[in-house]
């Protein structure tokens, strides 16, 4: 799975699926913007955020959640 990592942490991940792609990040990331996500309706797990190429991810919460998670990491 690529992702983006700092020294040797993963900050944030993601993957492509044939129905469905998601975006990885410390299980810490998802809870802080638990509401955010489910006001978009967006389906999320412990560790990640799923979604479809007709209904993307805001720009806005992607980079919300890799700021919260480089943060819960200690970065």
């Amino acid at each position: 799975m690529p992702g983006f990592q700092i020294e040797q942490t993963i900050i944030a991940g993601y993957a492509a699926f044939s129905k469905q792609c998601g975006l990885y990040v410390d299980p810490g990331a998802i809870a802080a913007h638990a509401d955010e996500i489910a006001s978009l309706k967006l389906k999320a797990t412990k560790t990640g955020v799923t979604f479809s190429v007709s209904k993307p991810i805001p720009d806005e919460l992607v980079e919300k959640l890799a700021v919260s998670s480089r943060s819960k990491k200690g970065f």
